[in-house]
């Protein structure tokens, strides 16, 4: 199958997502800074959010320009991932709105830990469907940021039972480790080309 279906829809998603998280910003009721201040944990967690949706579609993105052909057990895999990305607007606004209250932080991390599984099983069967010598296998290497992203999820995880802030620390960490793009699949594809 095309992936030109799969690129459009998932594309199509992730921009859903970025607007329903934005849609919920409230604007301050009073021209004032002291307003202002008042909605600030939900701009940093709509900006921390919006920081990981853009990593991910990024990456994604990415990884899609590897791939040749699509199967059903790809298409199931994106969906899987995407469903899970489509849980982040709800913790942001949750997160936000409570301040980054213990249970928000541990909810959250838990929709990131699960986006990240998600991801590394989409990439896993793009793989296997590409076989041993593929273009993706070869850029990804011992991806070393995506095996130490889970173990980080869960100590924010662990974190946010008793210190929020740790936890938060944590999250922005991995948003941070990820932030800076990987050029890996890039150089792959322009030595094909």
């Amino acid at each position: 199958m095309n992936k030109g279906r799969l690129e459009a829809f998932s594309d199509g998603v992730l921009a859903i997502i970025l607007t329903i998280m934005v849609l919920e910003l409230r604007i301050p009721e009073e021209p004032t800074l002291h307003a202002l201040a008042s909605v600030f944990p939900t701009f940093i967690s709509y900006l921390l959010s919006f920081i990981y949706v853009g990593i991910y579609w990024n990456n994604h993105h990415h990884m899609l320009h590897s791939v040749v052909r699509v199967n059903g057990n790809i298409l199931w895999a994106n969906l899987h991932l995407l469903f899970w990305l489509s849980l982040v607007p709800f913790a942001t606004g949750w997160m936000g709105e409570n301040h980054f209250a213990k249970a928000t932080m541990t909810v959250y991390g838990v929709i990131l830990l699960m986006a990240g599984v998600a991801y590394w099983l989409l990439q896993s069967l793009i793989i296997k469907s590409q076989g041993d010598h593929s273009l993706l296998k070869k850029a990804i290497g011992k991806d070393l940021k995506g095996l130490s992203s889970p173990p980080l999820y869960l100590l924010g995880i662990g974190f946010s039972f008793f210190n929020e802030w740790l936890s938060g620390a944590v999250y922005i960490f991995v948003a941070l480790m990820w932030l800076v793009p990987d050029k890996r699949i890039e150089r792959l594809l322009d030595q094909r080309d």
